[in-house]
């Protein structure tokens, strides 16, 4: 190679783009949204500020494609482990330890989505909302088929108690993801498990469906007595 020239490498469009989404993805778990700098993670990805800008409009949609990826990964994963495993309650549980698992693994990834992307008026109109929505589907269709199969309780709302069931997780793990403490996967997964299971199981002849009949058969006498 002649003296005074230096050997240039251009990298393929979809490695460049690689490899920027990596440094953002390192960039922004460790230091949070408001702090990252588009100088730090053309920095770690070896490229200068324009060509982030050559795929990226901004800082914002450049987290935007982070956690999309991430989020893509982790639905392809989760829906490929959940293909083997069998029955209403085994599939609840694993989705609940699933979600369980994803939270301890990625808690920089978990906050971000959480402060930032979730808050904005744009959230009810991005591509976010649409990749929650194919993520808790899963859960809505296992409800649904134990509602199907008579293993919940008839009239038992699944929009509900997919709410129920997420709102737990993320209650409980929030002092995890503010870095206060820690806690079990495997036990808090039971311990949910039990709690849901326990409320939307349709348990025949038990002291809950016997007092409910109790009350039927108590209303039924006063509105015929005021009939």
């Amino acid at each position: 190679m002649p003296d005074g020239k230096r050997l240039i490498v251009r990298l393929p469009r979809a490695q460049r783009i690689a490899d920027i989404m990596r440094a953002a993805r390192e960039v922004f778990v460790e230091k949070d949204y408001a702090d990252a700098s588009i100088a730090e993670i053309a920095e770690r990805a070896g490229v200068v500020e324009g060509s982030i800008y050559r795929y990226f409009e901004n800082k914002r949609d450049l987290l935007v494609k982070v956690v999309e990826n991430w989020y893509e990964g982790m639905i392809d994963d989760y829906e490929r482990q959940l293909a083997g495993v069998r029955g209403t309650r085994n599939r609840l549980h694993f989705m609940i330890w699933n979600h369980l698992q994803a939270i301890h693994e990625q808690p920089g990834l978990c906050r971000l989505v959480f402060r930032e992307l979730r808050r904005g008026r744009e959230y009810t109109t991005s591509s976010m909302l649409e990749l929650n929505r194919r993520y808790t589907q899963r859960t809505m269709e296992i409800l649904s088929a134990g509602l199907e199969d008579g293993e919940f309780r008839a009239g038992l709302s699944a929009a509900l108690a997919r709410d129920m069931i997420y709102g737990c997780i993320e209650h409980h793990t929030w002092h995890y993801l503010r870095g206060q403490g820690d806690f079990d996967i495997d036990a808090t997964a039971e311990r949910i498990s039990d709690l849901v299971l326990g409320g939307i199981a349709g348990i025949p002849d038990s002291p809950l469906d016997r007092t409910a009949e109790r009350l039927e058969r108590v209303a039924a006498r006063l509105e015929a007595a005021a009939d």
